[in-house]
């Protein structure tokens, strides 16, 4: 699973980059195809060094990677980077249903006879 090559710190980047609403829409909108980031600044009510920032954070979770052509920096998405987080998700998850499954079968070998005092 690509999870288990990411490191946690690298997961917790992913994570930082997704949890805010700008940059999610900066990574929908670079998927879409490339933007410059002066093109991505314009859609944001906030200066161009706010949105460079942002594309900067993206940049190292691994999300979006930027390729200069003379004098723009394009934004594209990274191939892989929406099935890194879709595979962070799966392996928690699949963590959480597993603790889930357990207690619902030590609650099921639980009986009232088998209390203390009962």
């Amino acid at each position: 699973m690509v999870v288990d090559t990411l490191s946690d710190e690298a997961v917790n980047r992913l994570f930082h980059a997704l949890a805010d609403s700008t940059r999610r829409d900066i990574l929908r909108r670079a998927a879409a195809g490339e933007l410059s980031v002066s093109r991505l600044a314009e859609a944001y009510p906030m200066s161009f060094a706010a949105v460079q920032k942002h594309v900067a954070v993206l940049e190292a979770a691994g999300l979006v990677s930027k390729e200069r052509r003379g004098r723009e920096q394009l934004v594209c998405t990274a191939p892989d980077a929406v099935n890194q987080a879709h595979h962070a998700l799966d392996a928690l998850a699949e963590a959480w249903e597993g603790r889930l499954s357990r207690m619902s079968d030590l609650l099921r070998q639980e009986t009232p006879g088998n209390h203390p005092g009962g």
